[in-house]
């Protein structure tokens, strides 16, 4: 693990490994300061651990979320370019290589170039020794589970 940190902060990344959901939680609260504008990615960490719905619904952050289903037109605008967005990611290699799909690719503008802050809440089960696998684990795992999430959602 202390490898796989060391790679990640070769590559640019400020890393926390942390053991618990307390300490998680308790992490995303010191990262993101109280009344900040957060876009919460579609995650099923983030809805596992209550991120999700804590900065959605606690009143302590300005979600932008929300705002997409009124139909808002800056909403979008704002999903795209917020003060914080949080997420998560499909794997990252031994070598500290992030690999993320999207079935829409919706969040790719905000981690890529558009939010002035990116959180990633990445599960161990997430690391894998090379991109080989970590396609693997894209298109044997991840791509099944979004498919059900999707149907269940949309129909």
């Amino acid at each position: 693990m202390n490898n796989l940190i060391e790679k990640l902060k070769q590559n640019g990344f400020e890393v926390y490994f942390l053991e618990t959901e307390m300490q998680v939680k308790k992490k995303v609260t010191e990262l993101i300061p109280e009344k900040s504008e957060v876009m919460t990615m579609s995650s099923v960490t983030l809805d596992t651990l209550g991120i999700s719905e804590d900065i959605n619904k606690s009143g302590k952050y300005k979600p932008v979320r929300p705002k997409l289903y009124t139909k808002d037109p800056e909403a979008v605008y704002r999903a795209n370019c917020p003060e914080f967005v949080i997420g998560s990611v499909q794997a990252v290699t031994e070598n500290g290589e992030i690999v993320m799909a999207s079935a829409t690719g919706s969040q790719l503008p905000a981690y890529a170039y558009g939010a002035k802050n990116v959180i990633w809440v990445i599960g161990k089960q997430k690391i894998v020794k090379n991109l080989d696998e970590a396609f693997r684990r894209i298109y044997g795992e991840v791509l099944e589970k979004e498919d059900d999430r999707a149907i269940k959602t949309y129909g």
